[in-house]
């Protein structure tokens, strides 16, 4: 007897109809990003976006903002404040001292803290990475801040180790303005990333690409050829593992976090809105927009990025016009103050360490890594 023809329109499913077929690697392949990325790279994107957002802003509360210029006392309370963000440039020379002990070298305070300031304003230069280029050189050739030369993978863990701890200890205060239903308990993860068990392969992985970047490739080969690898050697050619955790460097960071948020404070008191917050909210919210700043590419020193995130974070608490006064407040007196510091340094004989230029340092910003403190 034969087969019923099938009554309905739509084909028959059979077996093989219902095979899963998966998209094949070639499929996959087209959807990437285009070759080449984007024209010249992510930093421009993101301090666009950042400066165009605080742009934007301004415009919309342009005529707000002027009922927030500051009166005499608050023109003092920003002096102020220049001053202490000064200050906690000398603090975070004196916490880089510390991590550079920790490391087993030996360290000139006052030579190391007046290069430190004055290698400062590289972060101002087109690339984001001079300052950092600079220190580089500088542990590598034998500045007179350290008692010899030392190896390149120790001169680039020494550098890469100031923003990466500065970072995390930053973080940690995140949680002192609430814990927004635990979200903010996240902020604490970095801490435990400065285990050197996951410390340890970031810090390598640093290391090569910010050897790239400043064309130390051969140097950091040639340095860690054949070399066993050591607890805090401090000897040429020895790589260095680090072994335990690091203490004593990241409660120098705190304090140069914390004196910065001093500065930050000053221009809260300035437009008088120390009372619209409890100063937890103010450290925290502070805190987890200078690292954003810190460590997401952009403009030299977060410019914009630090803006943006305050506002976003505070915005539902406060008027955006008075957060714009005390973000552009603060701009100002960070900016006088980093001028101040490398003038300074400068006039009372902070050197530049010989052989360090843009063409000896050759390389762009990397993405996505921090790049000043």
């Amino acid at each position: 007897m034969a087969r019923p023809a099938w009554p309905w329109p739509w084909p028959r499913l059979g077996p093989q109809s219902l095979t899963l077929r998966f998209p094949t690697q070639d499929w996959w392949r087209r959807l990437r990003w285009p070759a080449g990325g984007l024209p010249g790279g992510l930093r421009p994107l993101i301090t666009l976006v950042s400066l165009g957002f605080v742009l934007a802003a301004l415009l919309q509360n342009g005529r707000q903002l002027v009922q927030y210029r500051p009166d005499t006392q608050g023109l003092l309370w920003l002096a102020l404040g220049v001053g202490l963000s000064l200050l906690s440039l000398v603090v975070n020379g004196l916490s880089w001292a510390i991590i550079l002990r920790w490391l087993g070298l030996r360290p000139r305070l006052e030579p190391l803290v007046r290069l430190y300031l004055a290698t400062n304003m590289g972060k101002f230069l087109p690339g984001g990475v001079w300052h950092l280029a600079s220190r580089v050189q500088a542990l590598r050739l034998g500045h007179a801040a350290l008692s010899n030369r030392t190896s390149t993978p120790l001169a680039l863990m020494a550098v890469l180790l100031d923003p990466l701890l500065a970072a995390a200890a930053a973080l940690a205060l995140v949680p002192l303005g609430g814990l927004d239903h635990g979200i903010a308990l996240l902020a604490l993860v970095p801490l435990l990333a400065l285990w050197p068990r996951w410390l340890n392969p970031l810090l390598q992985r640093l290391e090569r690409q910010r050897a790239r970047q400043l064309g130390l490739e051969e140097a950091l080969a040639q340095d860690l050829a054949g070399a066993p690898a050591q607890q805090l050697g401090t000897g040429l050619g020895q790589p260095l593992r680090l072994r335990s955790y690091p203490w004593a460097p990241l409660l120098g960071q705190w304090g140069f976090v914390l004196m910065r948020f001093a500065g930050f404070a000053c221009c809260v008191l300035a437009f008088d809105l120390q009372h619209a917050l409890d100063w937890w909210r103010w450290l925290s919210a502070f805190a987890l927009a200078w690292t954003v700043g810190l460590v997401v590419p952009g403009a030299p020193g977060g410019l914009g990025v630090f803006e943006s995130v305050l506002l976003l974070r505070l915005g539902s608490a406060l008027p955006d016009p008075a957060l714009l006064a005390v973000a552009l407040g603060y701009r100002l007196v960070v900016t006088t103050a980093d001028l101040l510091a490398g003038l300074m340094a400068s006039l009372d004989g902070g050197s530049r360490p010989a052989g360090v230029t843009p063409s000896t340092a050759a390389g762009e910003a990397g993405e996505g890594r921090p790049t000043s403190t």
